[in-house]
């Protein structure tokens, strides 16, 4: 199972950065989101 994953990391890395990158910013437009009531 962990050559598995180890093999897939090294074949999908490039994607792994964007799929990571991508998450971070959807949780930072849904701090964003939900935080923004309160300001108004």
């Amino acid at each position: 199972m962990l050559n598995e994953v180890k093999a897939v990391i090294t074949r999908s890395g490039d994607t792994m950065i964007e799929d990571a990158l991508g998450a971070a910013c959807l949780f930072v437009l849904l701090f964003a989101g939900l935080s923004l009531p309160g300001l108004i």
